[in-house]
């Protein structure tokens, strides 16, 4: 499987994880995104889960970290993130 197909899932997942501190009427845009492949996912993986929290929620900044795991339980791929938190304008 392509790396940007899993990079992709991760950023969903640890974007979906910091959406869930900020308060009502903040948003927030990605500072940075590491993505660490363990190993390689082929055609015998018939399921892959992301799993992904929040390691630091401040006014300012928010981070998280999450992982790919295989039905097996073996992780396939991690990743972290950074992000600015934002006031949305109405």
């Amino acid at each position: 499987m392509h790396g940007g197909w899993l990079s992709a899932l991760l950023d969903s997942a640890l974007g979906y994880a910091v959406h869930t501190v900020l308060p009502a009427g903040r948003g927030f845009t990605t500072l940075d995104l590491h993505v660490r492949f363990v190993r390689a996912v082929t055609v015998a993986v018939s399921r892959l889960r992301v799993e992904a929290q929040v390691t630091h929620a401040g006014n300012r900044t928010v981070t998280a970290e999450g992982w790919i795991v295989g039905p097996d339980g073996k992780v396939y791929a991690t990743g972290t993130t950074s992000c600015l938190v934002l006031k949305m304008e109405q």
